[in-house]
């Protein structure tokens, strides 16, 4: 059964053309700081490779939350994103103008996901972009064939995390998404899950954290979400590093909750 906080999707629904534009954004020190520290991104130099995304959020929760936008908002389950760079990082000192749309629905096995841009500009000119896919849980037709969060070919291990129960609350006081389902369990029982989740965009940033502790400054990522992170957790950070990036996954004995990689800048 939908929960009644829920709107029901129906087939056929449009998007909304709208995109929102937050000219000038500013980077709060004391919020980086805090940022850095639950994601294990070093203090000061330039911002972590998935920040501006927290700096585009308000604009994505804005148009989600819109009476217009056909899929619900509490309850949307981050399935996937990638994130890339043009040129040199972003500074905290910088001030980019920020825009976010959402650019299609997509039909998936558990309901239908939205893909949603956000982009960074200086000057006029694009420097950053990520493409973040979310899934609103529903009914559907399809009874193909699902995928297993124990099918990735493993990588080498390289460290273990104990991921804290109020996790999900740190990370949202933070980022600014306080999504339910990770905030304490009963709120994500409403949504169908056992218990809180970690944020999808905490494991990516974490792991992306660790990458670049071997293999240096990412110039983009990309991560696909497969098995959530009930919270509390005990998990492990796998990871084979090249020299033209690191692939990485996060899992808990044989489950895998997230695969990604880097890229890195050319030499």
């Amino acid at each position: 059964m939908l929960s009644p906080l829920k709107r029901r999707v129906h087939a056929g629904a449009q998007l909304p053309g709208t995109r929102l534009v937050l000219p000038g954004a500013r980077t709060d020190a004391a919020r980086l700081a805090a940022y850095a520290d639950v994601c294990g991104f070093p203090a000061g130099g330039p911002l972590p490779l998935p920040y501006p995304h927290i700096l585009g959020f308000p604009l994505a929760m804005r148009l989600m939350a819109d009476r217009a936008f056909p899929l619900p908002l509490l309850g949307l389950v981050h399935t996937r994103i990638e994130i890339n760079r043009r040129g040199p990082a972003l500074m905290p000192a910088d001030r980019p103008e920020l825009t976010v749309h959402a650019e299609e629905l997509v039909p998936h096995r558990r309901g239908t996901e939205v893909v949603m841009v956000t982009r960074a500009r200086l000057d006029g000119e694009l420097v950053w972009e990520s493409r973040s896919s979310y899934l609103a849980r529903h009914r559907t037709g399809d009874d193909g064939p699902r995928e297993s969060a124990r099918a990735a070919e493993p990588l080498p291990a390289v460290t273990g995390w104990r991921v804290p129960g109020d996790l999900g609350r740190r990370y949202g006081a933070v980022s600014g998404d306080r999504n339910p389902i990770h905030l304490h369990p009963f709120t994500a029982r409403l949504f169908g899950f056992p218990g809180a989740i970690a944020h999808g965009m905490w494991t990516f940033a974490r792991c992306l954290a660790e990458a670049e502790q071997a293999g240096g400054p990412a110039k983009g990522a990309r991560a696909e979400f497969r098995a959530p992170v009930l919270l509390p957790a005990d998990v492990t950070y796998a990871a084979l590093t090249a020299p033209g990036g690191t692939r990485f996954q996060l899992r808990s004995g044989d489950r895998v909750h997230l695969t990604g990689e880097t890229s890195a800048p050319p030499a």
